[in-house]
């Protein structure tokens, strides 16, 4: 998803310490030693473009585990949450994945960017370190490994849902696609796609640019002169909401439609509220008031941190909920032991109902939502 940096990027400076948390402990003891604190890593971009995805994942996971330690912890262990700055390049997440290994860490939370996640996969899968990620691409399905979970949808699932209420419901047939060419992009790119042809509908544009760009002149243009019905977005957050700004400037009218980048504050403040009306999005979790347990996230995420919680915080918290059940569950097991125990544990979450399978999904389902006064909201509502 990123360009790749000099692998001489100091990760002593990658290391950002959860505030309140105890500083990382050596050894490499991953037995379920049932002294000191239970230390969970959670690695995502905490600077950079991609960085809002990191401090979301944060806040998530930091509300679940403050609240098992407010209520004891792990079997009268408290839960030591520390926190590594991937800066969204997977040449540094790797290493950070040998870090955590070498430094003893049970299990892993994040990343929330698909391409890190792959490239960390096999050397946490080597190590035995379960690891509950928030990206969704159907790449990280395809990486095989047992230790690896996701805590929402893969795009196949987000993809077939907005197709089915574009193309079926809708009746929309002229459709144009902007995707990137980073591992989020490309996932996005083929399940739609695949989606569409179940549906006898090719695409009136195919357009795919880089992850790094910020003109979309051509492409918009090229766009335009197919006069489609509804524009498919599938990158993250500042680059759609760039891309939706453009067009409204070449006078494009067509909403644009996309899945969890599109439904975020980030997105719509780059965008603009005005241009990102109307945006179609496929979403597990639409707004803070689908059910009491959102009701009770949301309340206890605005008093601790004083915003309104969204996505990909939710998730982030479910994912650490499971995390944390398992760990209970196995007696602060490591390795096979607890990937087992995630498997078997059954969640009924703020996204829906978990219960994994052998690829590491846990929840197969989205809703629609649409953007109406710079909030997203349910499309029926």
């Amino acid at each position: 998803m990123r360009h790749r940096r000099a692998t001489a990027i100091s990760l002593a400076a990658s290391l950002v310490l959860a505030a309140g948390c105890s500083a990382p402990g050596g050894g490499d003891d991953k037995s379920g030693d049932d002294s000191g604190p239970v230390k969970i890593a959670l690695v995502d971009a905490q600077s950079g473009q991609l960085s809002s995805l990191g401090a979301w994942e944060l806040k998530g996971a930091r509300l679940a585990v403050d609240e098992w330690n407010a209520a004891g912890g792990i079997n009268g262990r408290q839960i030591q949450l520390d926190v590594f700055d991937d800066q969204g390049d997977p040449t540094i997440g790797t290493n950070l994945a040998r870090k955590i290994d070498s430094e003893g860490y049970l299990a892993m939370l994040g990343t929330a960017e698909s391409a890190v996640t792959i490239a960390m996969a096999p050397a946490l899968k080597q190590a035995e370190i379960p690891n509950i990620a928030s990206g969704q691409s159907p790449g990280m399905v395809a990486v095989g490994s047992e230790f690896l979970f996701l805590n929402g949808p893969t795009s196949t699932t987000y993809d077939e849902t907005l197709a089915k209420h574009l193309v079926d419901q809708q009746g929309l047939k002229t459709i144009a696609l902007i995707t990137n060419n980073g591992s989020y992009g490309k996932g996005e790119h083929d399940a739609f796609v695949k989606a569409l042809q179940t549906r006898g509908v090719t695409p009136a544009a195919d357009q795919v640019v880089t992850t790094d760009q910020k003109d979309f002149s051509a492409v918009l243009t090229g766009i335009r002169q197919k006069n489609p019905q509804v524009i498919f977005l599938g990158a993250e957050e500042v680059e759609s909401g760039l891309i939706v700004k453009q067009a409204r400037d070449l006078g494009i009218t067509a909403p644009f439609a996309g899945a969890a980048p599109q439904g975020t504050p980030v997105f719509i403040d780059t965008a603009g509220a005005k241009n990102a009306e109307g945006t179609i999005v496929s979403s597990p979790y639409l707004s803070n008031d689908i059910s009491e347990a959102s009701r009770t996230f949301a309340a206890a995420y605005q008093a601790k941190y004083n915003e309104e919680a969204e996505l990909h915080g939710a998730k982030a918290y479910d994912g650490a909920q499971i995390l944390l059940t398992a760990l209970k569950t196995s007696n602060v097991a490591g390795g096979k032991e607890l990937a087992d125990a995630i498997r078997a544990t059954k969640r009924q979450g703020l996204l829906g109902d978990f219960a994994y399978d052998q690829t590491g999904v846990g929840i197969f389902a989205t809703d629609i939502g649409i953007i109406r006064g710079g909030k997203l909201v349910p499309a029926d509502s």
